[in-house]
């Protein structure tokens, strides 16, 4: 009982804070992608080449992010930090395809949602409206920080723009000891496919009363602190009401606009560009990924 009260004086005084009239938060992510037994199989790709590829691409997919937030809206953005020095293009877009990149912006009271993005060289606007998540609330807490949260699980669609949803074909894991070396076997695109829904496990905090959270994630009782997105889960590290320094919380502007589904399209039909266009030089390597 003792610390039932506790816990509703705790969630008194953030409600108290949450409603000053020029409330605003700052929590800092970090992002981390797991790209599994990623291999290369090529006889141009020696050992210490494979070590190298793999330990730049689990760095390009560590990444930090700010959310700065307030009653209605929210701001997504990642840290900015200096490219490693030789990184390569290829290896930027691929972050970039994985998450990375651009502003995202959430308004949950008017339930609608703004990401400026540049892919493929070129910038998007996409204007939508928030996905409705369908939240269950699970019997499980534990602390983040100094916060107790609380367990959430969701079955949502798959975002086809995003290549982090992308996962082996079952077909092509039934007998390792058959190699294919046709141009279709050797392609990253036909190699994997993109299910219709995935599993979203999230941990949110009562103590910070917002309906807000990293990238498109909204809708449950509290700032959420982790999310575990198939192969990434994205976690905060640091959290700061009403910081001294505030942030304009506005949607960005830049790109062409463009809703969620015609972005999807025109990923998809890049994706199909370039594997044609590898198909026609007869790609001769064969990249593999773990679940």
């Amino acid at each position: 009982m003792k610390k039932l009260f506790l816990y509703f004086v705790v969630a008194a005084s953030s409600v108290v804070t949450l409603h000053a009239q020029d409330f605003q938060g700052m929590a800092v992510y970090e992002s981390k992608t797991s790209t599994g037994d990623f291999k290369m199989d090529s006889p141009q790709i020696t050992p210490e080449m494979q070590k190298m590829i793999q330990e730049r691409m689990k760095k390009a997919f560590e990444k930090t992010f700010i959310l700065n937030f307030d009653k209605s809206a929210s701001l997504y953005k990642e840290e900015e930090r200096l490219d490693a020095p030789g990184q390569e293009n290829g290896m930027r877009m691929m972050a970039s395809f994985m998450g990375g990149g651009g502003i995202h912006y959430k308004n949950v009271k008017n339930k609608t949602f703004a990401v400026e993005k540049e892919i493929f060289g070129k910038e998007f606007l996409i204007q939508d409206t928030l996905p409705k998540i369908n939240w269950k609330m699970e019997n499980e807490s534990r602390k983040i920080g100094n916060y107790t949260c609380y367990k959430a699980t969701a079955t949502v669609p798959a975002n086809k723009s995003d290549f982090r949803n992308y996962r082996m074909k079952t077909e092509a894991k039934k007998d390792d000891t058959k190699k294919d070396d046709s141009p279709k076997a050797n392609n990253i695109m036909d190699q994997v496919e993109m299910p219709k829904d995935k599993t979203i496990t999230a941990w949110y905090t009562p103590e910070i009363p917002v309906n807000q959270g990293p990238e498109n994630y909204w809708g449950l009782p509290g700032l959420i602190l982790e999310v575990t997105d198939g192969r990434t889960t994205i976690l905060c590290s640091k959290v700061v009401l009403n910081p001294k320094e505030k942030t304009t919380i506005k949607a960005p502007t830049k790109g062409e606009k463009v809703t969620q589904a015609k972005f999807d399209e025109i990923v998809a039909k890049k994706a199909e560009e370039m594997r044609d266009m590898y198909q026609s030089r007869g790609g001769g390597m064969q990249i593999r990924m773990g679940n």
